[in-house]
């Protein structure tokens, strides 16, 4: 399974852009959307390095999904998988109730644990709220369903 359009651009809309490096707000160095391998303090790319990075980012999400996940999943729940660990790392993932709950085949149940990972540096931020939304709201749509999940 791949990542489909409306999957990265969640992914684009929550990480957002920058050209130059930056410190998260969990204090990693980070550039393009979210790509934190080998970034220095000084470094610049271009906007077609910040795709190419995220491409390349995604697919050791979604790996991680097809390697956690053992219960069949809609594009739209994939989506917001690989959403939720592009952000958080396989580790988190791997270890989380949302996967344990989702791999006892409790959807819902799983869906319930998006909000509880809104901490980055130990503070609560209102940007990992609204993502966490986002990402439960894509992973309960209907994949015939075309309304935004933001």
């Amino acid at each position: 399974m791949k990542t489909s359009e409306k999957g990265l651009l969640l992914i684009k809309h929550y990480e957002g852009m920058c050209l130059r490096a930056y410190q998260c707000a969990a204090g990693v160095w980070t550039i393009g959307y979210g790509h934190t391998e080998c970034v220095s303090p000084e470094d610049i790319i271009s906007p077609e390095q910040a795709d190419i990075f995220l491409r390349q980012d995604i697919t050791v999400s979604e790996a991680a999904v097809m390697q956690f996940v053992r219960v069949p999943l809609r594009q739209n729940q994939f989506d917001a998988l690989v959403s939720f660990v592009f952000n958080l790392g396989a580790g988190n993932f791997a270890s989380s109730t949302l996967l344990k709950r989702l791999n006892d085949g409790n959807y819902c149940d799983a869906a319930k644990e998006f909000p509880r990972w809104i901490h980055a540096g130990g503070k609560k931020l209102t940007g990992l709220i609204k993502r966490r939304e986002a990402e439960k709201n894509l992973f309960l749509l209907n994949d015939n369903d075309n309304r935004s999940a933001d």
